[in-house]
């Protein structure tokens, strides 16, 4: 199998990357939030622990943080295109090795652990091909890669949901599994290997690092990891709770539950609308305004307490953290050797992963301290007008160049 395409022109191949991307990551991701719907017909059918099957969704999580530097280094060195073909394997191996799980450890290990560290193994390599193989677009394409994750709870998990009500939780799972294998594995091949460019994005007189080891000890990155952490530690603790907030000001549930709804189809209008911007100021700019729009944002969530007024600040909060987070990899490209992209995004990820984890935890602890939410969106503010200042301390990045002067898309 050839690195590139050539019946197809760059141009095309560019967006076949896009394409392919964003199918593999929804799906990924989708496997992953297809756990919320088998949650009570496998509690029922095997007797475990809500807490027990819950507990498979947090080592998914901290599965994908950690594998994902590991599979972004690998895509350095070898590629993307073998490094994404071993997790669409493992993707669809761990759903199948997971219907078969009799006890919850198995459950846990298959679901958990293996299922979290395939799809570990989509974001860093193809967000990093997709930024290297892009100059004048490239915000336009890393959010059109990164708006597959934002579709994937809108599509999957109501796919396993109707299933599940047709053949069970065992079958509906294998199905997935083998459906996975069915659906990507013929979109490997669109997955190209990485240009053999060099330096950062539209800066050729720069310098950076020219391996992983000086480049995630550099000043640089450690903003851009920063900056990424505290984002996600801004934004998870409301997505997560907001639903019970709601609940009680006196929201029912079915309506408290659209308030999410809501936040997730905003943040795949806010991908599309912060990539284009930065495509035209850049990214730094594009992405400091949106964690200062995230910061006041959540904190607005104090000022509501009817439908309305939750459906108007849930589409502000989710079109600003959705909007934010393709921009990471922007920023990458214009920091970091292209040869080392994998590497940095993976870390990146991993801290990022580390934030999201961080927010619903805290946000319970200090629920159950004080009785109330308000210090969850008072500290969110707070913590996403930090990530906003140390966004600012990004070092310059080149401006989007003239399309003009560039050959690609």
């Amino acid at each position: 199998m050839s690195a590139t395409s050539p019946s197809l022109p760059v141009l095309d191949q560019n967006w076949a990357l896009v394409a392919a991307g964003a199918l593999m990551t929804c799906v990924a991701i989708g496997v992953v939030f297809s756990l919320a719907v088998f949650l009570d017909p496998l509690g029922a059918d095997t007797g475990w622990s809500r807490a027990g099957i819950s507990s498979a969704m947090t080592l998914a999580f901290l599965g994908m943080g950690l594998s994902g530097f590991g599979w972004g280094t690998l895509s350095d060195r070898y590629g993307p295109r073998p490094v994404v073909l071993a997790g669409v394997v493992l993707l669809g191996l761990a759903s199948v090795l997971a219907s078969r799980a009799t006890t919850l450890l198995q459950f846990q290990a298959t679901f958990g652990i293996l299922i979290g560290a395939a799809a570990g193994a989509f974001f860093a390599p193809i967000i990093a091909a997709t930024s290297v193989s892009f100059e004048r677009r490239r915000g336009l394409a890393i959010a059109l890669v990164s708006a597959g994750m934002g579709v994937a709870p809108m599509t999957i998990a109501p796919l396993a949901g109707w299933l599940v009500t047709l053949f069970g939780w065992r079958t509906t799972m294998l199905g997935i599994g083998i459906g996975t294998w069915v659906v990507l594995l013929p979109f490997v091949r669109w997955i190209r290997a990485v240009p053999a460019t060099r330096g950062p994005g539209g800066d050729a007189n720069a310098s950076p690092p020219a391996n992983a080891r000086d480049a995630l000890r550099s000043p640089a990155f450690l903003v851009l990891g920063g900056a990424f952490f505290a984002c996600c530690a801004a934004h998870s603790g409301p997505i997560f709770h907001t639903v019970s907030y709601a609940i009680g000001c006196g929201l029912p549930m079915v309506a408290a539950v659209t308030i999410y709804s809501m936040e997730g189809a905003a943040g795949l209008g806010g991908r599309l609308l912060f990539g284009v911007a930065a495509d035209k100021w850049g990214a730094k700019p594009v992405l400091v305004v949106g964690l200062l729009v995230q910061a006041f944002a959540a904190v607005s969530y104090l000022a509501v307490n009817q439908l309305g007024g939750f459906y108007a600040v849930a589409i502000v909060f989710g079109a600003a953290y959705g909007g934010t987070m393709p921009l990471y990899a922007a920023l990458a490209r214009e920091a970091f050797d292209a040869r080392i992209q994998g590497s940095v995004l993976g870390a990146a990820t991993l801290l990022s992963s580390l934030g999201m984890a961080l927010g619903p935890f805290i946000g319970g602890w200090l629920f159950d301290r004080f009785g109330t939410y308000a210090w969850l969106y008072i500290g969110s503010m707070i913590v996403g007008l930090a990530a906003a200042g140390i966004a600012m301390a990004f070092p310059r990045g080149a401006r989007p160049a003239p399309a003009a002067r560039l050959q690609n898309a």
